[in-house]
């Protein structure tokens, strides 16, 4: 067998079968990359958007902003006037600084968590009331798992 009759056949074997295996290689690979998906890899800020009086505002667009990186994340609030906005924050982002906005009010918040911690959902709470922010940190595991019950 000539070395053009052998390639002839390897070339359409390799190519049939290059992506199934390469991505079985990847799928069964244990801890090849973590997935972007996991607790250590996200930051959820959410909260309330309320008019001076208290009445919720629904479709007001709120952006979640990185102050390190430039990048925008944006959300819009629901009837009641909450919004959720998830961003991508690993470890390395402690004590990043956040800016959030409202319409034309601004927040600027400070990612804390604890990097150690890859079980706990990370994030804060930030409502805005009329053109005053109130962070509540505190709340913001209660609030998120009346958000994810709906």
């Amino acid at each position: 067998m000539t070395e053009r009759s052998l390639l002839s056949y390897t070339e359409p074997m390799v190519g049939k079968y290059a992506a199934p295996l390469m991505f079985l290689a990847i799928a069964l690979a244990p801890n090849a990359c973590p997935a972007e998906h996991t607790v250590y890899y996200r930051y959820t800020v959410l909260g309330y958007v309320k008019d001076g009086s208290g009445a919720a505002l629904s479709r007001a667009p709120v952006e979640l902003v990185r102050e390190k990186t430039g990048l925008s994340y944006r959300a819009a609030t629901d009837a009641s006037g909450l919004y959720v906005i998830v961003a991508r924050l690993g470890d390395e982002s402690l004590g990043e600084t956040l800016r959030l906005q409202v319409e034309s009010h601004r927040a600027t918040i400070v990612a804390r968590f604890d990097p150690a911690d890859h079980t706990k959902e990370r994030g804060t709470r930030v409502d805005f009331v009329g053109e005053r922010a109130v962070e509540t940190p505190t709340t913001f595991l209660a609030t998120l798992q009346r958000f994810l019950a709906q």
